[in-house]
């Protein structure tokens, strides 16, 4: 089985990504590396929005990738032209995503630090987006960790797992060739 790699970007904190690891590899059985780039991140970065560009990540990740699955992890805003921010954005039934913790900390919001959250939300957003990289939508479902989020608020009332029906989709997919 091919596995995760887990890629710190920027002053993205490592031991924050090194706390995706176990989620992320009972989610999907796979094994998931923290790996070590040397990505010059300006390339990515639009200073009018003073924020990164997701979609370009991706695909400057998708030239990299060798037929692994890649997440990579910003401390910095991330967006995308349509939206003010994304919490992450992934290539749906490809092999990269990307996830920002800059608004999932409640720094943000004026409310004091709260690690345990900033690492539960993490991993909601990770498990979402490479949700989307093994091929899965949005669901319906509340509970779902495939629940589309817009605010935070929203990452904090979804369940932190997949429902009965995505993990289903999730492992039919992986067993196809």
């Amino acid at each position: 089985m091919n596995p995760i790699h887990l890629l710190p970007l920027g002053n993205a904190d490592r031991n924050l990504v090194e706390r995706l690891s176990a989620p992320l590899s009972q989610a999907f059985l796979v094994p998931v590396e923290v790996e070590t780039a040397n990505i010059d991140i300006r390339r990515f970065y639009d200073g009018v929005r003073e924020q990164y560009n997701s979609t370009a990540v991706l695909q400057y990740l998708r030239d990299q990738a060798s037929n692994s699955r890649l997440l990579a992890v910003f401390k910095d805003d991330l967006f995308i032209p349509i939206l003010t921010y994304v919490f992450g954005e992934a290539e749906l039934g490809g092999s990269v995503a990307v996830i920002s913790y800059h608004r999932l900390q409640n720094e943000r919001y004026g409310l004091p630090p709260n690690p345990s959250l900033l690492v539960e939300r993490m991993c909601k957003e990770a498990l979402h987006e490479m949700g989307h990289v093994y091929g899965l939508v949005h669901c319906s479902l509340q509970d779902c960790v495939m629940h589309a989020s817009t605010y935070v608020e929203d990452i904090d009332l979804k369940g932190s797992l997949f429902c009965a029906p995505c993990r289903r989709l999730l492992f039919a997919h992986r067993s196809t060739p």
